[in-house]
C-alpha cells in the first residue's frame, strides 16, 4: 500500500480509501465485515461513511453503514488501527432533522452525537460537511443560477466555530468538505486563516476519466492549499469498469436495481468515452477499471481514492491497482480521449 498526508496533518492515509456506501443496502453486514477485513489486511487504514448511508438514500436504510462499521469496531476492537472519515447531511431530506438547514450548532451537535452512538467510537477522525448549504452547483450541475433570495444558510464562519467546538472537545480530530465548489473551498480556507479557527484538509468531489472537471478549479486550490481529493465514484458508478459497454445492464447491477435513467452518466458521449478507455486497457493488458482507478491514484492533487465494490472480487481488482503505475505513453493515450470527448459525465 501506498499513504499520503491527510492535508497538512501528520496523518497518513492510505492512497486507496475504502467506500462503504452499500452496506446495508446492497450488501450485508456479514459482507461488510468481510470487506473490511480483507482491507485491514491489504494495508489500507481510510474508511469513508455517512450518516445519510446506504445509498441510494432511504429513511428505512439512513445510519445503517455506520451501524456495521460501528459493530465491527466492538467485535474486532481495533478502532486505533483505522482513520474514519465521516459526513453530516446538507439539506434536502426531510427524514434527516427536517430536512431543512443543516449545519447550525444544533444540528451538527445532533449529527455527530448520533453518528458517535452508530459508529461506537468517541471520535471521528476526518468530520465533513456532505454537500453545500447555500443555493449553488453540485451533484453533476455545471450551470451555477444565482438567486438573490436563496434560503438561509450558516454562515463559513460560524459553522468553523461549532466544528472548532467539538474538536476542542476530542469528538472530531479535522474537517473536511464534499461536493464543494471552487468558491465555496477557498471560502472556508480564507476564513480559517482570517478567523483562526480549523481548517478544511481534503475535498471528496466525484473525480474520474470521464469526469475530470475537478481539475478546472479545484486542483489548484488542493496542491497550494495543502487539501488534497478524496476522489469518489473513481469507476463512475460502474461505467468505467465496462460491464455497460454496449448499453448493457447486468442484473442486479447499480445501473439496473437504481440509475437506469440517471442522466449524470446515460448519454452517448459517456458510452463513447468509455469504449475508447477500453481500447486503452485492452491494447496494454490491463482491466478497464484498473486504468481507471491507476489514473485517479496517479494525480498528485489526489489524497485518497475511495474504493467500493459489492463483490469481494471486485474489492480486490480495485485494491490491486494499487499495484499499477501508468507509463507516459498510457496517459498521453488517456489524455487524448478526454480532448476530443472532454467530461461527458461531470
Amino acid at each position: 500500500m501506498k499513504y499520503k498526508a491527510l492535508g497538512d496533518t501528520d496523518l497518513k492515509v492510505s492512497l486507496i480509501c475504502l467506500g462503504t456506501m452499500t452496506w446495508g443496502e446492497q450488501n450485508t453486514q456479514e459482507e461488510g465485515f468481510e470487506q473490511m477485513d480483507y482491507a485491514i489486511e491489504k494495508e489500507i487504514n481510510f474508511f469513508d461513511t455517512a450518516e445519510l448511508y446506504a445509498i441510494p438514500p432511504k429513511e428505512k436504510t439512513y445510519g445503517k453503514t455506520e451501524e456495521i462499521i460501528g459493530n465491527w469496531f466492538k467485535e474486532r476492537k481495533n478502532r486505533n488501527k483505522i482513520i474514519l472519515g465521516s459526513k453530516i447531511a446538507g439539506p434536502g431530506l426531510p427524514w434527516i432533522r427536517g430536512g431543512g438547514s443543516q449545519y447550525s450548532e444544533k444540528s451538527i451537535e445532533s449529527a455527530l452525537h448520533d453518528s458517535l452512538k452508530r459508529l461506537k467510537t468517541d471520535y471521528i477522525d476526518l468530520y465533513q460537511l456532505h454537500w453545500p448549504e447555500r443555493n449553488t452547483n453540485y451533484f453533476g450541475d455545471l450551470n451555477y443560477k444565482h438567486k438573490e433570495n436563496e434560503r438561509s444558510w450558516n454562515s463559513f464562519e460560524s459553522i468553523l466555530k461549532v466544528l472548532k467546538k467539538f474538536i476542542d472537545q476530542g469528538k472530531i480530530r479535522y474537517i473536511g468538505v464534499s461536493n464543494e465548489t471552487p468558491w465555496g473551498f477557498s471560502k472556508f480556507l480564507q476564513t480559517a486563516k482570517e478567523q483562526n479557527l480549523p481548517k478544511i484538509i481534503s475535498v471528496q468531489n466525484p473525480y474520474n476519466l470521464v469526469n475530470r472537471t475537478y481539475e478546472i478549479g479545484m486542483s489548484e486550490i488542493s496542491m497550494r492549499e495543502k487539501s488534497g481529493l478524496l476522489a469518489y465514484s473513481p469507476l463512475a458508478v460502474g461505467y468505467l469498469t465496462g460491464k455497460y459497454r454496449n448499453k448493457q445492464v447486468p442484473k442486479n447491477s447499480r445501473l439496473d436495481l437504481f440509475y437506469k435513467n440517471y442522466p449524470r452518466y446515460h448519454n452517448q458521449r459517456t458510452y463513447d468515452a468509455v469504449d475508447e478507455y477500453f481500447k486503452i486497457a485492452k491494447k496494454h493488458k490491463i482491466s478497464l477499471a484498473q486504468l481507471s482507478l491507476a489514473f485517479v491514484n496517479s494525480r498528485d492533487f489526489v489524497t485518497s481514492n475511495i474504493i467500493g465494490a459489492t463483490t469481494m472480487n471486485q474489492l480486490k481488482e480495485n485494491i490491486d491497482s494499487i499495484n499499477i503505475s501508468l507509463n507516459q505513453k498510457i496517459v498521453d493515450e488517456i489524455n487524448s480521449v478526454h480532448e476530443k470527448n472532454p467530461n461527458p459525465a461531470p
